[in-house]
């Protein structure tokens, strides 16, 4: 159930539907290029490495402590910005809720930052109470998400029967055209909705048998994820076309656009906009949980300071942790409504989280077929190119990324925007280590002068 509700990004929906009916072959590339091959690639690492700390652990015995603490560090900010959408997204769906006359509570940042600051709030209170009652919260989650979606599925079905729908067809093959704005679509749908198997890994040490049941959770959900998919998006464009699609809510827009002429839909659209949206503060609680559990690792493996892997005496979880990323996600939230529209503060924050999880993705695909050959971390030729194709549209994803989908003030703006916060957060990543670095050298060459 964690799977489903990490790796189904709602998000991802209104990005797929800016494809148009092109939308299907997209999602056939993108499970065939890049779906597939995560699959192979997690379910392999697992099995070798099932280890609290997850991607952060496989790239570090792969790659070295400086790969290890970059990749963790990307992890980290990809959560942080991630789960600073959440004032955004609530207000969304609370107007959708309500109908046209509360329109301005999406537009309103003040309310935006007061919703941001208790969600994230919750989140913290959450992830400090630990996994034994967190996993309650994601499996309501993720089935309150498959409730939802397949009432979104079945909504042109309705149509067709009640004969309100000249025509449906969910399959249909059309060839999209190659362009800047249809590639970097496709790059943003591709790693944006189809990542995340291997985050429940971060978790290993706190479950039953990683090795086997982590694995199993993932082959178990990846072709049920993939239906989801496609079907999901093909209902959207029955109600919605490409340019006018709402790319913060796209499920409730359709679902009120879809169900209005029926009886009961006052009822059913608040309720199921209500179910969908409980999948924001659930999944978003497992992601800011795991990201939690980063610095306290990296803090077993002596990479940062000793006060990130102080536990609650009773719930034995990260409480220094999660104070210090629950204030830099508020910042987040505050920082990106600065002088642009919600619609822009959204994709900025979407774009700059999902760019630096990629940035992690390529330590992920390289380890099949760069990791030093002693390390013993190499599979077979099927699964290396396998890997090989993964980090190839990963890293079609992160050049694209600087292109908007959106309309902005400016698009140059947007892009310098994207490449100067992702080149200058990583610099500042790797001066930390190397300062880190610097000290614990220090502390040694003292210790050593001192016996």
């Amino acid at each position: 159930m964690a799977q489903v509700l990490l790796v189904i990004v709602l998000d991802f929906f209104g990005t797929a539907a800016k494809a148009g009916p092109a939308h299907v072959v997209f999602w056939l590339v993108a499970f065939v290029l890049f779906f597939i091959p995560l699959a192979m690639v997690v379910a392999h690492l697992n099995r070798l490495m099932p280890l609290e700390g997850g991607l952060y652990e496989w790239a570090r015995l792969a790659f070295g402590d400086q790969i290890g603490f970059l990749v963790a560090w990307n992890l980290w900010l990809f959560v942080m910005l991630y789960v600073a959408v959440i004032g955004l997204v609530t207000t969304t769906f609370v107007a959708y809720a309500l109908g046209p006359a509360a329109a301005w509570i999406a537009s309103s940042r003040w309310l935006i930052l007061a919703v941001s600051f208790g969600l994230i709030l919750a989140m913290m209170l959450m992830a400090a109470l630990g996994l034994r009652i967190g996993k309650w919260l994601s499996n309501a989650g993720s089935i309150a998400t498959l409730i939802t979606l397949a009432l979104l599925i079945a909504t042109p079905l309705l149509n067709r029967l009640r004969g309100t729908l000249p025509e449906y067809h969910p399959l249909r093959l059309a060839m999209p055209p190659l362009t800047v704005f249809s590639l970097s679509v496709f790059a943003k749908m591709m790693f944006g909705a189809l990542s995340g198997f291997e985050y429940v890994a971060i978790f290993a040490g706190e479950c039953r048998n990683p090795a086997r049941n982590l694995t199993r959770s993932v082959l178990i959900t990846a072709p049920f994820i993939a239906l989801i998919y496609i079907f999901a998006t093909s209902s959207i464009l029955a109600f919605v076309s490409r340019d006018a699609v709402d790319v913060v809510g796209p499920i409730p827009q359709a679902l009120r656009l879809g169900l209005r002429g029926f009886g009961f839909a006052g009822f059913i659209v608040p309720l199921a906009i209500v179910l969908l949206f409980v999948n924001y503060p659930t999944s978003f609680s497992v992601y800011f949980s795991a990201s939690a559990r980063l610095p306290m690792v990296a803090g077993w493996d002596k990479l940062v300071p000793d006060w990130f892997t102080r536990l609650h005496p009773r719930y034995k979880t990260p409480v220094n942790s999660i104070l210090f990323l629950g204030a830099i996600t508020l910042a987040g939230s505050v920082v990106a409504l600065i002088g642009v529209g919600p619609q822009e503060a959204y994709e900025l924050l979407l774009t700059w989280g999902f760019t630096f999880y990629a940035i992690a993705y390529l330590a992920l695909f390289a380890i099949p077929f760069l990791s030093p050959k002693e390390r013993g971390l190499r599979p077979g030729l099927w699964l290396r190119a396998a890997a090989l194709s993964g980090f190839l549209m990963t890293l079609l994803y992160v050049v694209l990324s600087i292109f908007p989908i959106v309309d902005v003030e400016s698009s140059w703006a947007y892009s310098v925007k994207i490449v100067t916060v992702v080149l200058g957060a990583n610099l500042l990543g790797w001066m930390i280590y190397r300062a880190g670095r610097g000290r614990s050298r220090s502390r040694s060459d003292d210790c050593l002068s001192n016996s």
